[in-house]
């Protein structure tokens, strides 16, 4: 379908020191953590839903590191860690707690690959919490807050002339006694509280793209009216340069060209509609063309689906996938690894517990106050499995987040506390709104950082209308969203009858 453009001939896995590396005492382990070797960690392209398969260097393995002061770099930085796991996970090899007063200083090498001409950029795919990166010790190519989503900087004019080049990262991640969305991290794990996670936790990653390149691809699916609508983001376009469309469609290659960063409709005729039990993808791409020829190919896909809410046929409204009422039924899912923590031990370990549920009659999951990587919800995507995907709760200075299911009045969040939590919540909904597995956003899960919350949900109605909103998750209901949510221990229960809807915009 393609004629790929190769920037960088090979994919390789640089190891950072030599391999003497074994994970850290943990009471339990899976059995996939015996899989896990600093030469065999997180092997797959990251960035499933835009593929540049040949352009890619994974840094994933041993790194050097160092615990310290908050603003003091360690003396010694010759220890031992295993990206992209977590200081406090038994597979980083480290399994040692970072308090609110102290960084994570990280550092490797890696040889600089042939550009080409193009640029080099240097992606994260999650670092909790706040990060700053710097490369060969002289340039700062910039720094991220927030736990879940991923980030790029572009390292091309940091680089030095020789063979090897450095990278620095520290790391700062106050867990429960900052302001920033955490989930279910706390400092004192107990109950249903679990260990927190700090540093890089998902796959660290170098790509050689084109001087201009393909940056973003968004899909918006229409089956009433049989079309899919594409935007294609380019970065450092020309005046006339043109995306070309690619998919293949009804047995035939559908071709459509536009501007760079103009939605485009694409007719999708006899679509095959994707669901629990057809989860039909149309494979296919972009190019990026300069005066007609192709300066940046990536692969990708999109899927005919669509989610809302609607009578049944006895008048009951019900959820309604492509039209039609379905039951979904799934469990929390919290994705904690006793070894890993956020991270799973190996891909393989992740895709059996959602074939699990699969095979367990199951058509949904909720991804529960946690973000999983982009290759999670490509799974979830291939297999059929429809996503609730909550927003991680946050936390307030005075820790006075919690309310009870009766409370009248939401947590009190201040300005900057709020901010923190719209960026995040909006980084979130961007870096996943790709994703059709994904049906519903979960903004607040019970009353745990429960703030503005009419204000957050009609904003997330409005900014993403093609998903449903839970809104709030199980209790302190304030009239707004798609449908009620119950969370009644041990039960069973129901809201009263007088109440009972599942329709509040």
């Amino acid at each position: 379908m393609f004629i790929r453009l190769v920037f960088l001939s090979v994919t390789i896995v640089i190891p950072a020191i030599a391999a003497d590396w074994k994970p850290a005492p943990v009471p339990i382990a899976t059995r996939w953590a015996k899989d896990v070797s600093p030469d065999k960690v997180h092997p797959e392209y990251p960035r499933p839903q835009m593929v540049r398969k040949d352009n890619w260097i994974n840094l994933n393995g041993l790194w050097r590191y160092g615990i310290s002061e908050k603003n003091k770099e360690p003396e010694d930085k010759n220890q031992e860690i295993l990206v992209p796991f977590c200081v406090e996970s038994s597979l980083s090899g480290v399994g040692k707690r970072v308090g609110p007063d102290q960084a994570i200083w990280y550092q490797r090498s890696f040889k600089k690959p042939d550009l080409k001409g193009g640029r080099l950029l240097l992606h994260f795919g999650a670092v909790d919490w706040h990060c700053k990166v710097t490369i060969n010790e002289s340039t700062l190519v910039g720094e991220h807050k927030g736990g879940f989503d991923p980030f790029t900087f572009d390292i091309t004019e940091a680089l030095n002339e020789g063979e090897r080049q450095q990278i620095d990262v520290w790391v700062w991640d106050p867990t429960d006694a900052g302001s920033q969305p955490v989930g279910k991290q706390i400092r004192n794990p107990h109950g249903i509280w679990y260990t927190p996670v700090s540093g890089i936790w998902q796959t660290v990653w170098l790509e050689v793209v084109p001087a201009s390149y393909i940056q973003q691809i968004r899909s918006v699916p229409d089956i009433d009216d049989g079309s899919v609508t594409i935007t294609v983001d380019c970065q450092n376009a020309k005046q006339g340069d043109q995306i070309l469309l690619t998919f293949l469609v009804d047995e035939k290659i559908a071709l459509r060209v536009v501007e760079p960063g103009k939605a485009i409709k694409m007719m999708v005729p006899n679509a095959k509609l994707w669901s629990p039990d057809s989860p039909y993808l149309y494979q296919g791409g972009a190019q990026l063309l300069r005066n007609q020829k192709p300066v940046d190919i990536v692969e990708s896909y999109f899927a005919m689906r669509k989610i809302s809410f609607g009578p049944d046929e006895k008048g009951v409204q019900r959820m309604l996938l492509n039209n039609k009422p379905l039951f979904q039924y799934g469990p929390l899912d919290q994705g904690w690894w006793p070894d890993g923590l956020y991270t799973p031990p190996t891909e393989e370990a992740m895709v059996y517990d959602l074939k699990v549920l699969k095979d367990l009659g199951m058509n949904m999951l909720r991804k529960h106050i946690k973000v999983e990587s982009s290759r999670y919800y490509y799974h979830c995507d291939k297999l059929g499995l429809l996503v609730w995907q909550d927003m991680p709760s946050a936390i307030n200075r005075d820790k006075k987040h919690f309310i009870s299911p009766t409370a009248k009045d939401d947590a009190v969040f201040n300005a900057e506390e709020k901010a923190i939590f719209r960026k995040e919540l909006k980084a979130m909904i961007d870096h996943l709104s790709f994703f059709p597995s994904i049906v519903c956003w979960v903004p607040f899960n019970e009353g745990w950082g429960q703030h503005d919350t009419n204000d957050v949900l009609k904003w997330t109605m409005e900014y993403d209308k093609t998903r449903l909103v839970n809104g709030p998750s199980g209790w302190t209901d304030r009239g707004v969203g798609h449908m009620k949510d119950a969370h009644i221990y041990p039960g069973p229960g129901m809201f009263p009858v007088m109440k009972l809807s599942l329709i509040h915009i």
